[in-house]
């Protein structure tokens, strides 16, 4: 065993025990309980793991009172202590020369839960096509660091640093600048002055975000652009004797993704190759053209944001297109000029490290499995799940390979850290030296229990918050004549 690891692993347990306000031993026992999961299907079966000394009551107190919220205030300082505990984990990147992060949207299913408030329309995959991709639910915002790691080679890790819910009254987008304010405003954080990097779906290739983000010196913004958006050149230089009245022309010549003849030659070209996991090999092509502008709003000004738009192609051995659509990136930032092509192209391929999260997070830590009518437990649950993946982050180096039947035939890679599954597999057996922080259960007695005759007041129903979008304004009433 990595003693290394292994101490940095008992380091942050003892952190994360110190850092829950109460029922501090329940709440351990639980996380673990989580972390190692092999059969619950359901939050309250953890209670029957072999680690989890107390009764099924427990789980429930554990999950409400871990973190003691009462206001939004207390939210955000349980969100920044979880942060800095986290962060002073991670490791400086060694591959590159910048720290790298993504952000995306999940939601969270409660189609049966009417007493549960703020519920409103989300986006949930659908397999059936034509069914519209909607659900009853929450929305929750994840900015999430993307360890370094070869290409191809090492699994689908990343740390989450920040959970935030995304409540009716407010956009995904205007959610997400706020936590790349909080992770670059914290002074304590190691990547504070450093170059770093977020890589975003299209949904935030938008003025709305990409402006207050620009905002950030040290930050650079690679975001995925539909391929019917269009963009323009700078307006050509004109001569004081040939200006004429009325405010200067901020946008040039148009470059419609759709139509190749607005393109023009790129400025840089630069070729890779790629092979896949079914060992096609393929050559990407990487384009380049620098100093850009997009169209924003009166309150996004996007006109004084300069970027450079990547496109990227995979060819066949043929040199025909692998797919039928192009990739597009917006590339923002004052320090953008630092990542070559090959860099850029790589760190949005790691963005979808984060459905990998998602996928494993919804089947293997029961992310959408708690249910309760009171929005501040079902926060804390995702903190909880959280935490159980960056402890095994944490515990990868340390699990030992122990394929199933089916899969010892499969190609080894000895040299790579475990897979989320693996180090789940083998999480009990990690901690089993290390022990737990959390001290024996003590009996208390028997409980009296509700009162004979009592009958609580049934909780309250909450209509579901459908968004409408404003009404367009009317025209100004014309004169009447006649």
């Amino acid at each position: 065993m990595n003693t290394n690891t292994s101490t940095q692993l008992e380091q942050f347990r003892l952190a994360v025990y110190h850092s829950f306000a109460r029922r501090a031993d329940a709440a351990m026992e639980l996380l673990d309980a989580l972390t190692g999961n092999q059969q619950a299907r359901s939050v309250v079966e953890l209670s029957l793991a072999p680690g989890f000394r107390r009764t099924y009551s427990s789980v429930y107190a554990a999950v409400g009172k871990c973190f003691t919220i009462t206001k939004a205030e207390h939210r955000r300082r349980c969100e920044e202590t979880l942060l800095r505990l986290i962060a002073a984990r991670l490791a400086r990147p060694q591959r590159r020369k910048f720290w790298l992060f993504g952000i995306d949207a999940t939601s969270v299913s409660r189609i049966f839960a009417p007493t549960l408030p703020d519920r409103g329309y989300v986006h949930c995959a659908n397999p059936i096509g034509g069914n519209k991709p909607i659900t009853l639910g929450h929305q929750y915002s994840l900015l999430a660091y993307l360890p370094d790691k070869l290409p191809g080679v090492e699994p689908a890790w990343i740390v989450p640093l920040i959970w935030r819910r995304i409540s009716t009254q407010e956009s995904e987008l205007a959610v997400g600048v706020a936590q790349v304010a909080t992770l670059l405003a914290d002074e304590r954080l190691p990547f504070h002055n450093d170059l770093c990097v977020q890589v975003d779906d299209s949904r935030y290739s938008t003025s709305a975000f990409l402006h207050p983000v620009a905002q950030h010196a040290n930050l650079v913004t690679i975001a995925r652009l539909r391929g019917t958006r269009t963009l323009y050149r700078q307006a050509a230089p004109v001569a004081e004797d040939d200006r004429q009245a009325g405010h200067p022309k901020w946008y040039g010549e148009p470059f419609a993704l759709h139509k190749p003849t607005t393109w023009g030659p790129p400025a840089q070209t630069v070729e890779t190759t790629h092979t896949s996991r079914r060992g096609r090999t393929y050559t990407v092509q990487i384009q380049a053209w620098h100093d850009l502008l997009m169209r924003g709003t009166r309150k996004h000004a996007m006109h004084a944001h300069l970027f450079t738009l990547v496109r990227v192609r995979l060819l066949d051995a043929a040199g025909q297109p692998a797919f039928k659509r192009d990739l597009w990136l917006v590339v923002l930032g004052a320090r953008r000029q630092e990542l070559t092509l090959l860099e850029i192209q790589q760190a949005y391929a790691q963005r979808f490290d984060l459905e990998h999260f998602f996928r494993f997070g919804k089947q293997r830590l029961l992310l959408t499995g708690f249910q309760t009518p009171e929005i501040e437990r079902e926060t804390n649950w995702l903190q909880l799940v959280q935490l159980a993946y960056v402890q095994l982050y944490l515990a990868r180096s340390l699990a030992e390979a122990n394929p199933r039947p089916w899969e010892r035939y499969l190609p080894s890679q000895p040299a790579a850290p475990a897979t989320p599954s693996a180090t789940q597999r083998a999480f009990a057996e990690i901690i089993r030296p290390i022990g737990t922080p959390a001290a024996a259960p003590k009996r208390r007695g028997i409980p009296p229990g509700r009162p004979k005759g009592a009958h609580p007041e049934p909780r309250p129903r909450y209509a579901v918050v459908k968004k409408t979008p404003p009404a367009a304004k009317k025209p100004p009433n014309q004169p009447q004549t006649g």
